[in-house]
């Protein structure tokens, strides 16, 4: 039966106590980790979320009554627990903090009991995540799990200490906004008051950060709930946190010299991590040609190499035929590979497939400098060597080759470098890579709409040396817009704003909004333009993924408290559910049950 706290008061956690306690009487309190019972003695370790201490139970020093209730103890019952510090009289535990000393219990209380978990509550749990998420209050109990959520709250409170000491102001936005396009899409909340209309979650604060440079508030910052209602990944959430900010009168080396300072200090102070700065800056263009990616992992090499005038006029229809329509031929060097078994190529040919190839060429330079080569009847020994002399091929490599447009060649053979080194174990996790990417394309065709699209959103400035091609040549223009990219994954991202009248309206009509769309949809921040707006430009982090990057972690659900699935429910919840009849009526809204289509 629990008892209650009534006179007692934790005096310390669990790893608060240490070597230079000993002799002092304390009141731990905490979680049953396990019970050992070894007749005359018992020992618990006790946990919280700082980590364990030991507890012994000794008759004569607890009394009858706490020993007997010592041997009722079971995995994560609640307990209060006083009692004298003492050097350990076994062997030390160099794996525990509090592993030289343990507390001799003279009191204790049996504050919760529990059912038997339905998995143990471990470090690295090898529990499937959909039984750990259905019973998350219980995996969040685990150290892992807890120190993830720690670094975040902590990394939280160092955000918020820079940013003001440089001068940011921290100024919530509204959660309830209005629907806009140009981006994923949105989660809808329908109006009671106003039946038929519906306000958008915020996908991030954008639109309202500029209004607050325009209001004059200089600096802004904020640690942001944003939604997005899109298909999930390791490192995607619908609901997720951004570490957000705008600041007025800079332009790109102003932005990107705060925020490597903002970097140095968070990643120095929670993790130990040094970041040596300036931070490299890539080109988008040049992150594309070396590693098939605008957000590239340069922890290992194996960059991309472009063969195309190397195989002009060669034999082999496939790489032709991709020039001649306009594409590229390109390869990679899986140094010391040469020998890899067919079975193992063929499934690098079908993981290609995967991002779009048709197939991949491979030549393997033999130990004794011949060649095998799944296109060799097609090319001429000089060819072949001249080819391998382009991609450095040596004695021993395996040389990997995609044939298409150059978005196709990019995917396939970024991605395919980053399975390799997978395969290969190229990546040395311990290591951190900070780049920026700058000079992204400022629009992108999209085959679906059969329109241009603002590849980050469309009120991103250009590059002044580029606006004359708006017209002539829209894919070319460069923009103003830098990602900060952390071992191949996007960091954060940002751009500098527009801020002149005829820049803006231009920008809309060319992703196809006619004027008075363009009002309908922004025309409260075109409105506030009209009113002296200062130049500005911002940024912001995946917060969660920060954490998750710090922390070594492999999905971004191990740093957020409540997480979805992948088809975006909580299977703790069972959220998204049907709701009442009454609340549809209130809202005017009705239901249609979705029919089986008929095979």
């Amino acid at each position: 039966m629990a008892e209650s706290m009534k006179g007692l008061h934790r005096t310390h956690r669990c790893t608060e106590v240490s070597h230079g306690n000993i002799g002092q009487t304390v009141t731990v309190m905490g979680w049953v980790q396990k019970r050992r019972n070894l007749g005359s003695l018992i020992f618990i370790d006790l946990r919280d979320r700082s980590g364990l201490l030991q507890i012994v139970f000794d008759e004569p020093k607890v009394g009858k009554e706490g020993f007997a209730k010592a041997e009722t103890l079971r995995s994560e019952f609640v307990v209060a627990v006083t009692g004298t510090i003492e050097k350990r009289s076994a062997a030390v535990n160099e794996h525990l903090k509090t592993g030289d000393i343990e507390v001799i219990a003279s009191d204790i209380r049996i504050l919760s009991e529990s059912e038997t978990p339905p998995f143990p509550i471990e470090e690295n749990s090898q529990t499937k995540d959909d039984l750990r998420l259905r019973y998350r209050y219980l995996d969040l109990r685990r150290p892992d799990i807890q120190r993830n959520l720690m670094m975040k709250s902590k990394v939280a409170m160092l955000l918020r200490s820079f940013m003001a000491q440089e001068g940011f102001l921290e100024i919530e936005t509204p959660i309830l906004t209005k629907s806009t396009p140009e981006g994923a899409r949105d989660y809808l909340v329908p109006s009671r008051v106003h039946p038929g209309t519906f306000y958008a979650l915020p996908q991030s604060p954008q639109l309202f950060k500029q209004l607050l440079m325009c209001s004059g508030y200089d600096r802004y910052f904020q640690i942001a709930r944003c939604f997005r209602d899109e298909d999930l990944r390791a490192d995607r959430q619908p609901e997720f946190t951004q570490a957000d900010m705008e600041l007025s009168f800079v332009d790109v080396d102003d932005v990107i010299d705060v925020n490597e300072r903002l970097l140095q200090y968070v990643f120095k102070e929670a993790a130990g991590v040094e970041i040596s700065l300036p931070i490299q800056r890539m080109t988008w263009q040049e992150a594309m040609d070396r590693f098939g990616s605008d957000k590239p992992d340069t922890r290992f090499g194996m960059e991309l190499v472009n063969v195309s005038e190397t195989v002009a006029g060669c034999g082999f229809g496939v790489f032709t035929g991709a020039l001649e329509q306009g594409g590229s031929v390109r390869g990679i060097n899986a140094k010391g590979q040469g020998s890899m078994p067919r079975k193992k190529i063929d499934k690098l040919v079908e993981f290609a497939k995967g991002y779009g190839a048709k197939g991949l060429a491979y030549l393997a330079v033999n130990e004794d400098g011949s060649y095998k080569s799944s296109f060799a009847k097609f090319m001429t020994e000089e060819q072949l060597q001249a080819l391998a002399q382009r991609m450095q091929g040596e004695p021993g490599d395996l040389l990997l080759f995609a044939a298409d447009k150059n978005k196709v060649v990019w995917d396939v053979l970024g991605a395919l470098r980053l399975e390799l080194a997978r395969q290969l174990e190229l990546i040395d996790k311990n290591q951190y890579h900070f780049l920026w990417i700058t000079e992204f394309p400022l629009l992108e065709w999209s085959e679906e709409e059969n329109r241009f699209m603002a590849m980050h959103h469309p009120f991103t400035m250009p590059m002044e040396e580029d606006w004359d091609k708006i017209d002539t040549d829209p894919g070319a223009v460069r923009a103003k817009a830098y990602d900060i990219v952390l071992n191949g994954t996007e960091l954060g991202g940002g751009s500098v704003r527009i801020h002149q009248d005829d820049i803006q309206e231009k920008m809309l009509e060319v992703l196809g909004f006619t004027k008075e769309s363009a009002y309908e949809q922004f025309g409260f921040l075109l409105n506030a333009f009209k009113y002296g707006v200062p130049p500005h430009a911002g940024l912001a982090y995946g917060l969660d993924r920060m954490i998750m990057l710090m922390m070594h972690c492999d999905s971004i659900r191990d740093v957020i408290a409540f997480p979805k699935v992948k088809d975006a429910s909580c299977l703790m919840t069972d959220a998204p559910n049907v709701v009442d009849e009454k609340q549809l009526e209130e809202l005017a809204l009705s239901v249609e049950a979705l029919q089986e289509k008929e095979q």
